[in-house]
């Protein structure tokens, strides 16, 4: 995956593996083992492309751009093991049902 996708870089500003290699500090035979996977550039490698062309690592390497996580602070308001509080206060499962049908935008 990184191979291709630098080589695909590469082609796109229209230069040589030779080039490349001079700007990145390698040599020529070593960009043509990471565009064949023959090897596997390394981190600093790596930094060094993503600078040069303008994009990410994770683009480089064929990761999404970006990884939604789930927030670690996030409660399911339908979740009845959950505590939420408001003020100090714990809401009643009434509550807890009229924020949801707020939140739904006032449906049943």
């Amino acid at each position: 995956m990184i191979g291709q996708r630098i080589r695909d870089l590469r082609k796109q500003k229209k230069m040589s593996q030779s080039e490349l290699a001079k700007i990145i500090g390698v040599t020529q035979t070593t960009i043509t083992a990471w565009e064949t996977g023959k090897a596997e550039p390394s981190s600093s490698a790596v930094a060094n492309l993503a600078d040069y062309f303008g994009v990410t690592t994770d683009y480089l390497l064929g990761r999404p751009e970006e990884k939604k996580e789930k927030d670690s602070n996030s409660v399911d308001l339908a979740d009845k093991k959950a505590l939420l509080t408001y003020q100090g206060i714990p809401l009643s499962d009434e509550d807890r049902e009229i924020i949801i049908r707020l939140m739904r935008g006032g449906q049943e």
